[in-house]
């Protein structure tokens, strides 16, 4: 289970493969300074544990060029990045509602029948 640590703030439990896509997505704004917001409510693949004792847990964050930001990780990148996935949370990102860890999409294609 990965963490995203904002300044000062508690860090936000993500699993591993998710925050490694939100990092890509996130960094690669930050380096095109766009600012957008980042938020989460209650979903396991952020909370980390779907019988959370507090299910009513959300919260968001402004992201700009100045957030500091660290990303941990309890293991190794053992894949390439699905980029079905990016361009959807990069299109979260750019929206009103901003970025937030979306479901990874089922992948398409001529591989996906593989």
């Amino acid at each position: 289970m990965g963490h995203m640590i904002y300044g000062v703030a508690p860090a936000i439990r993500i699993d591993d493969w998710g925050l490694s896509h939100l990092q890509a997505v996130i960094i690669t704004k930050i380096r095109r300074n766009e600012s957008f917001s980042f938020s989460w409510d209650d979903e396991p693949e952020v909370d980390g544990d779907d019988s959370s004792p507090d299910p009513g847990h959300h919260g968001a964050v402004w992201i700009s060029k100045s957030s500091s930001l660290y990303f941990s990780y309890d293991g190794p990148r053992s894949r390439a990045l699905n980029r079905e996935w990016l361009e959807e949370l990069s299109q979260a990102a750019s929206s009103t509602g901003g970025l937030r860890l979306l479901p990874e999409p089922t992948p398409s294609g001529p591989s996906a029948a593989s």
